[in-house]
């Protein structure tokens, strides 16, 4: 007995020492920390092009490229290693675009085909770039100074770009422009013509004219004789006047005039917004001004009309920036729930480009739609949203509270805190509360049903009083022939609910109640899992772990292990499956066999997320120490990690998720076989959405773009790869038959399914397609040209020949017929050199015209 407690204190130590070990290790493995989509496209105000056909905007590390026609987005400007803060056109050529990052870098971009054409290295973090027409070769740059007062400092500076035909130029003589500016770039703008740039800063407003050198400061009251904030928020200028319009925290706009003139300058008001002005933005004629704020209302004030004013409400969100064409044929306006509205110039709304909603916090776990595939969280207030890991795109919100939600600072509404799928998708539990912060708590519990018809979740039940306390956790049972919910709440009660068909209605519909009631020692539950096959069910206790028969429920056995309360709860799977892990508040992690009823093995480890592979034995465990995060892969029955990365990322993760693949990759390293069946990701606090890539997944994908042939004239899409200008050229290289000179694309090709799939908005006109394609069916004459060349050559000495006897040949007949006196016609008679041109017209080929008949559908 005493040799048998002694081998379990080894094995339980043994883990500890082999994790620790694991952090020292050097990572061998090529799998690296990449951006996969769902960062904010609200970051910075977005910017149409020219024709008003793209909308760009600022999203992570890169910068996206959408159509204003489709709502689809067409590819990413990806280069930058930090957080890109600004983009803007280049005023010499409207096909490229100016981006900056806070890895200090301006990059250059060719934005229709996605080429980055120069690095510029400024060398210090860039918040905010400016440029302007009058300021040519000039861009205009928002840095840090530091602190001063605990306040963090900021100034406009200007740097000359030089020319030069290197990749990357360093760019770090600069000139400054002001060196207080707001931190919040919406407060600085360029005026008419460029003479002059405006900035608002708290209380004051400076403008700086560039022929003068000179800085005119006007300034504010903090508070007026009625109380209103006159902080200024945000500020946009005239383009085709001397007027700037400032933003204040009061909702006030003030329209400022004869600023070039300090003791004589004006200003007149303008007032519908009940709180804070975000944003500001002229029409480009100037004769109108668009201000947004917190009520998601678009507000078009009439220049020079007094306060004559057209409103388009219900936006979505609160409005963040507003920013208008060239053309002024459209607007683009970015929300607070991760969202661009695309305007016509007729105030109507006529596109919406949403993004992942993160929002402030995820109160539900990342979760896989069985049916779907989607990433499915929290979404915009009071909803689910399901998105698009593949596409990076929002697929749609479902409404869960199914209330109107006003934005206004303050109000506590409902919002869904949690959210379950069964296993085949068919079922969806979700908990709405509110008052949460306060003693008046109310929440619901409800079941949607997928309805095959709608192609979308229908609630069933709703039930108001599942519990007499605040839910904790819930899960549904892994078992697709039964569907079983348990969750557990903090009246130290959990509670099983099945569905049950109503009795009191003639339908055939099965509603949910409540099957089973559970306790122990009236401790508070703290999360519950099911195990693989639905036998077992584990509910913490505080310090305990229960296990039940759902069957049954009987309470089957007890798992204790101070200190601490548990945490996370998983059930081993497939050869795991006898094992269960946990962690504790108290940084243990901890793993028992349900075969012995013993602690397997325990080590010290802060463990902020505990998440299992549904298609295979491994666990992921995210620990955050030393204010970074690190991820350790294993299997419960091999407490040796299979794989270890160090930071991860400088925040804690309390959200992830395996999402199963649809091909399994092949061919990998041993260290990343984990990686095989699922991908790995998660969510960050500062709302990143990473995951784990690895360097051949990567090669892959860039060998493919390589194999691009970018062309001056046409544009490369998948049709022009397929029947282009290339394969011709590929053709004239390499000699082959003449039947084979015919493209010929199995069926279900690569290149065919990438043509397939192809928006029409990236394909070039039919006018072009048409003279490729054309082109493409007919029969290379290379081969022959010279024998046609040296024949035609032979031909033509005989037909010289020929037609001097034939002209001899004609007189006589002539003279003949003139003797004659005939007026009857004369059949014509070829020669011997027409008859040679009709028997070589009939020897050449026209085989191709028969591929083109068969090919007919």
């Amino acid at each position: 007995m005493t040799e048998r407690l002694n081998r379990r204190r080894r094995n339980a130590q043994r883990p500890h020492v082999m994790f620790r070990e694991a952090k020292n290790m050097v990572e061998r493995s090529d799998i690296r920390v990449v951006r996969c989509g769902g960062s904010k496209i609200n970051f910075r105000p977005p910017i149409i092009s020219n024709d008003s056909r793209f909308v760009l905007c600022v999203s992570g590390d890169s910068v996206k490229v959408y159509s204003t026609r489709t709502e689809e987005w067409l590819h990413s400007l990806q280069g930058h290693t930090n957080q890109v803060t600004g983009i803007a056109f280049n005023p010499a050529n409207h096909l490229q675009v100016y981006s900056c990052s806070a890895d200090g870098t301006v990059k250059l971009w060719d934005f229709i085909d996605g080429i980055l054409i120069k690095t510029f290295i400024i060398g210090s973090p860039l918040y905010a770039l400016y440029v302007s027409k009058e300021h040519e070769g000039v861009i205009f740059l928002h840095l840090s100074t530091g602190t001063y007062n605990k306040n963090e400092c900021f100034q406009l500076v200007s740097t000359q770009l030089p020319k030069s035909a290197d990749q990357e130029v360093e760019a770090k003589e600069l000139s400054a422009v002001s060196s207080h500016i707001s931190p919040n770039p919406s407060c600085t703008a360029f005026g008419r013509g460029g003479e002059y740039i405006a900035f608002a800063r708290n209380l004051q407003l400076d403008v700086y004219f560039f022929r003068k050198q000179k800085t005119y400061s006007f300034y504010l009251k903090a508070t007026d004789k009625k109380g209103a904030k006159n902080a200024f928020t945000c500020i946009a200028c005239n383009p085709t006047d001397d007027c700037i319009a400032t933003g204040h925290e009061d909702g006030k706009i003030r329209l400022w005039r004869n600023f070039n003139h300090k003791k004589e300058y004006t200003y007149s008001t303008l007032h519908w917004h009940h709180n804070a002005v975000n944003t500001l933005c002229f029409t480009p004629e100037g004769t109108n001004l668009l201000s947004g704020g917190i009520e998601s209302v678009l507000v078009k004030w009439q220049c020079g009309g007094g306060s004559k004013k057209d409103v388009l409400p219900r936006l979505g969100g609160s409005i963040l920036h507003v920013s208008g064409s060239p053309d002024g044929q459209l607007f683009c306006v970015s929300h607070s729930d991760n969202k661009i509205t695309v305007i016509e110039g007729n105030f109507k709304v006529s596109g919406l480009i949403q993004g992942l909603v993160t929002g402030d916090t995820v109160l539900t776990d990342l979760m896989i739609d069985p049916r779907s595939k989607a990433l499915v969280l929290n979404g915009k207030p009071g909803h689910l949203q399901f998105y698009s890991l593949l596409r990076d795109k929002h697929l749609y919100n479902l409404d869960i509270v199914q209330q109107e939600y006003i934005y206004e600072a303050g109000l506590d509404q409902f919002e869904v805190v949690k959210a379950v799928f069964d296993v085949k998708g068919s079922w969806l539990a979700t908990v709405e509360e509110r008052g949460h912060e306060s003693s008046d708590l109310e929440f619901f519990l409800k079941l949607w049903a997928f309805d095959e018809t709608t192609q979308s979740f229908v609630l069933n039940t709703s039930i108001s009083a599942a519990h007499t306390d605040r839910i904790i956790s819930m899960c549904f049972s892994s078992s697709e022939e039964t569907t079983m919910l348990v969750t557990t709440a903090e009246d130290s009660q959990f509670k099983a609910w099945c569905q049950d068909a109503d009795a009191d209605t003639q339908q055939d519909q099965n509603f949910w109640s409540c099957d089973f009631v559970g306790s122990y020692h009236n401790l508070k539950p703290t999360n519950c899992t099911f195990s693989a096959d639905s036998s077992l069910l584990a509910v913490s206790f505080q310090e305990v772990v229960t296990i039940w028969s759902p069957d049954t429920w009987e309470l089957l056995t007890t798992l204790c292990q101070p200190p601490g309360q548990i945490r996370d709860l998983c059930f081993g799977r497939l050869s795991c499956s006898k094992y269960l892990l946990g962690t504790t508040t108290k940084n243990l992690l901890c793993c028992w066999n349900l075969l012995t009823c013993a602690l397997e093995w325990s080590t010290s480890l802060e463990v902020s997320k505990l998440q299992p592979d549904p298609l295979s034995e491994n666990v992921a465990a995210f620990s955050y120490q030393s204010k970074h995060t690190d991820l350790f892969v294993f299997k419960p029955s091999e407490p040796l990690p299979l794989f270890t990365h160090e930071k991860v990322c400088s925040e804690k993760v309390h959200h992830a998720i395996f999402v199963p693949r649809e091909e399994p990759l092949n061919g990998c390293d041993e260290s990343c076989q984990w990686l095989n069946g699922s991908q790995l990701y998660f969510l960050t606090q500062n709302m990143d959405l990473l995951t784990f890539s690895m360097a051949t997944e990567e090669d892959r994908m860039l060998s493919s773009s390589k194999r691009l042939v970018i062309d001056d004239s046409v544009a490369v899409t998948p049709f022009y790869l397929l029947l282009g200008k290339h394969r011709q050229q590929q053709k004239l290289n390499t000699p082959s038959h003449p039947a084979a000179d015919k493209p010929q694309q199995k069926q279900g090709s690569v290149s065919i399914k990438e043509l397939l799939h192809t928006p029409a908005h990236v394909l070039p006109a039919a006018s072009v397609l048409c003279s490729m394609f054309v082109n493409s069916l007919l029969i290379s004459n290379t081969g022959v040209r010279e024998e046609m060349e040296s024949s035609e050559q032979e031909m033509d000495c005989e037909k010289e020949e020929e037609d001097s006897e034939g002209e001899m040949e004609t007189r006589d007949s002539q003279q003949e017929l003139r003797a004659q006196g005939s007026v009857d016609e004369v059949t014509p008679k070829l020669s011997k050199a027409q008859e040679r041109e009709l028997k070589r017209v009939r020897k050449t080929d026209f085989s191709w015209m028969t591929g083109l008949i068969v090919s007919k559908p």
